[in-house]
């Protein structure tokens, strides 16, 4: 075996040793669904919040997690997974929901395209809706639909309050809509917002992001 081979082994046996504390572990199955700031991590593992940012660091430090400052609150930082967590199967599932509710801040091409590539991965129904909606799709989710031709369906910008139901899985896909929805949101996935940039590259990597996270969250459903 050459050199590479050797690295490489080397290199997964020791996220493995990383992931054999149960803390560390914990907190990977936490962000298998969706990303977290270190407060709701400490939260939901019941933790100190010293002990979850000794565990965070390690996971930083072998490129396991991944910082992102919010774009709303910049005091708040999101936690998420790189893919070489992918080294450890998540035995997480979800109860299937009879929706599910993409939500950003104007419904205007994060939770849209979230939606539409839903739709071409599960038959579960989805929606998309904003906190407040803008009054157009911005062309340049348009345009990245098009470039991977995914079609939108009902491009139309909505108010959450009007779109939302009982028994919906809402994701948020903007940090602002998760912070201002709080407990509302089941899961938060934090994708920048390509609409300031305004180019091809910017909403290329958000439809990249969500399709992933779709491809990853739609069998975890299926089969819950």
């Amino acid at each position: 075996m050459n050199t590479e081979w050797h690295e490489e082994i080397a290199r997964r046996a020791a996220l493995h040793a990383v992931l054999s504390d149960p803390g560390r572990l914990a907190v990977v199955e936490l962000l298998a669904l969706g990303d977290r700031s270190p407060s709701e991590l400490s939260a939901e593992l019941q933790m100190a919040s010293n002990l979850v940012a000794h565990h965070v660091g390690v996971l930083v430090d072998h490129g396991l997690v991944s910082r992102r400052r919010s774009e709303g609150d910049r005091r708040r930082t999101y936690l998420h997974l790189t893919p070489d967590a992918a080294i450890v199967p998540s035995g997480w599932t979800m109860p299937r929901p009879r929706r599910v509710l993409f939500v950003c801040t104007a419904n205007s091409a994060r939770s849209h395209l979230a939606a539409a590539l839903w739709r071409r991965s599960s038959r579960i129904s989805v929606a998309s809706a904003g906190t407040h909606p803008a009054a157009a799709v911005a062309p340049g989710a348009l345009a990245a639909a098009a470039r991977h031709q995914l079609p939108l369906r009902d491009a139309k910008p909505r108010l959450l309050s009007d779109v939302r139901r009982d028994g919906d899985l809402v994701v948020t896909v903007c940090d602002n809509a998760h912070e201002e929805m709080g407990d509302v949101a089941d899961l938060h996935w934090s994708v920048p917002d390509p609409v300031p940039a305004a180019s091809d590259a910017a909403f290329d990597a958000a439809f990249e992001e969500i399709a992933r996270r779709v491809d990853d969250l739609a069998p975890r459903i299926a089969h819950a």
